[in-house]
């Protein structure tokens, strides 16, 4: 019902999401090392793994309002 949450902490997804397509762009376009493309994409996706496992305060009441 048009509850979305405001925290700051919820943009570091798509933060990381933009991070990985620059990577593997500029790898591509011969700005990164393929070498540093090869460690930084596998990092992001441990940063955004462990981003998802994190559950803040306000999702949880979040959830306890849909349960009502």
């Amino acid at each position: 019902m048009g509850m979305t949450c405001k925290c700051p902490h919820h943009k570091i997804m798509p933060i990381l999401v933009i991070l990985f397509g620059l990577d593997f762009l500029l790898g591509m376009m011969g700005v990164l090392t393929m070498g540093f493309v090869n460690i930084v994409w596998p990092v992001l996706i441990i940063i955004a793994g462990c981003m998802k496992l994190i559950k803040c305060g306000c999702c949880s009441k979040h959830d306890e309002m849909k349960k009502m």
